[in-house]
């Protein structure tokens, strides 16, 4: 090999050097929907004067003890058989011991190395590709406290604060905390897996999107060489115990996890092609920026000194575990979807995206036909929401007047084109369909309107009517338009299309 050649081989292998891919894992904290604290009998009910929903054992004082709540075990043996997961024949809690403001024992009860399940896997699709990302363990945790960084009397940023007021309404509420294997390769897999891992909480019936703090994530991220993951995503040990792990707390959404990962990605391997280490540390994603910001160095495991938590007994769970039964999940869901109604997978997984858009739509089909439901809910009536970004839960209580938007689409009371118009001024106005279909004189044209207005089109377009009786198809599309444009889009489209045909070709 010529020295030519040997440095333009060492050049390329500097190239693959700086080649730096993403790993990332997750540790995701779930607020569990149960009426009451995880150790003590406060309400978990959303208030806003703080310090209210409190007590001995959540204000941490002496001599105050815990005991469990029963529900906060049935929602996690829910999830453990969701994400097929390992529950052990015993499961304990412990002691994380560290001192911070929120946290008003200066331990959080949790759990260490007999968590509540472990082993797990849920499987995700982004763009099309589907894979299995594993979790590793799910256990049960007391939250603490919440901090409000405020400035001049008002809420800021962590950095941009004067001083920091601390509730306790928060300290003991039922947590489940998920932590995912290091199996993410980019920030657009983690919102798919949020998003899915959100649909299946709701499913179960053990988490309320809607509450305030309900989701919570916390991330890992490395950048190793790309020569180091295989063609399968996977990455060896040493590959991973040779890069620092940055930890990414406070993000609190889909969007927002994709967004605090794409520049942390970004900030570390343009670190890493200039030549600088990443450090191993825990920042802090201020959304309003859309910037990290360095916090503190990361703890070790050894660091939290865990210990056994005395005053509450282990528990044998397995026994429970098997008693305990779950509702049809969303891959279940979206494939007797597709089975039963003769859906297409993506209206499927559309209309089971959230178990309140599936009940609704299976409300539908219990009054109309599959498609002409399948055709509302998903394309239209979600699309209407997702431009407004709205969430059905948002209109909950008018879904009532949008099954009345479908029946008078079904008894050929209004066009489609019409129903369109209406629905969006139900959700931009807050009106029911009727006050708007007669304010807007939007009903169906009656068949003499039309008539007289399909007798207008060949009147007055005698060139069009020509084109069509030379064979030219396209021209029965311009005397259509010109029929629907004098009957205001009231006209139903195919009626009129039989009715220019018949008169032509008659």
């Amino acid at each position: 090999m010529t020295a030519q050649a040997v440095e333009e081989s060492e050049d390329d292998q500097d190239e693959r050097e700086r080649e730096f891919a993403a790993v990332i894992g997750l540790e995701v904290h779930v607020q569990l929907e149960a009426d009451t604290k995880i150790f003590c009998g406060c309400s978990t009910a959303s208030t806003t004067e703080p310090n209210t929903n409190v007590c001995p054992t959540c204000l941490g004082l002496p001599g105050a003890l815990p005991v469990l709540n029963e529900a906060a075990i049935d929602a996690a043996l829910k999830l453990g058989k969701a994400i097929d997961a390992e529950v052990p024949d015993r499961t304990r809690f412990h002691r994380k011991n560290y001192y911070y403001p929120d946290l008003p024992k200066n331990f959080q009860i949790t759990q260490y190395d007999a968590p509540i399940c472990v082993d797990g896997g849920l499987e995700v699709r982004v763009e099309g590709d589907s894979r299995e990302i594993g979790i590793t363990r799910a256990h049960l945790e007391e939250d603490p406290g919440s901090l409000q960084h405020a400035r001049d009397g008002r809420q800021t940023s962590v950095d941009a604060a004067e001083y920091t007021r601390v509730d306790y309404n928060r300290a003991g509420i039922p947590l489940m905390e998920i932590v995912t294997e290091p199996d993410f390769r980019s920030p657009a897999e983690v919102r798919g897996f949020l998003s899915k891992l959100e649909s299946v909480l709701e499913y179960l019936g053990i988490f309320d999107a809607g509450r305030d703090g309900s989701l919570r994530i916390d991330a890992n991220i490395s950048m190793v060489p790309e020569r180091e993951v295989g063609a399968d995503g996977s990455i060896s040990a040493e590959g991973l115990a040779s890069a620092n792990r940055t930890e990414v707390k406070n993000i609190s959404s889909h969007k927002g996890a994709q967004k605090a990962l794409a520049y942390e990605v970004t900030r570390q391997r343009n670190a890493l092609q200039r030549g600088r280490e990443v450090e191993q540390e825990t920042r802090h994603w201020d959304e309003s920026r859309g910037v990290t910001i360095s916090m503190r160095t990361k703890e070790a495991e050894a660091d939290y000194r865990y210990f056994a938590e005395a005053d509450l007994p282990p528990l044998e769970v397995a026994g429970r575990a098997k008693e305990i039964e779950i509702p049809e999940l969303p891959d279940a869901r979206r494939e007797r979807f597709a089975r039963e109604y003769g859906l297409g997978q993506e209206a499927a997984s559309k209309l089971t995206s959230t178990k309140a858009v599936a009940d609704f739509y299976e409300r539908m089909t219990a009054e109309f036909d599959p498609d002409l439901a399948a055709t509302w809910v998903a394309d239209e009536f979600l699309g209407e929401l997702n431009y407004r970004d709205m969430e059905i839960e948002d209109v909950d209580s008018r879904l009532g007047e949008f099954r009345r938007l479908i029946e008078l689409v079904d008894e050929d009371e209004l066009t489609s084109k019409n129903a369109t118009t209406v629905l969006r001024e139900m959700l931009d106005e807050g009106e029911e369909p009727e006050s708007i279909i007669e304010r807007e004189g939007l009903g169906k044209a009656e068949n003499e309107e039309v008539s007289a207005a399909v007798e207008a089109a060949i009147e007055d377009n005698p060139e069009a009517v020509a084109d069509y009786e030379n064979g030219e198809e396209g021209a029965i599309n311009f005397l259509m338009g010109q029929v629907m444009r004098e009957t205001d889009g009231s006209a139903d489209p195919g009626s009129v299309n039989e009715m220019l045909r018949a008169r032509l070709d008659g």
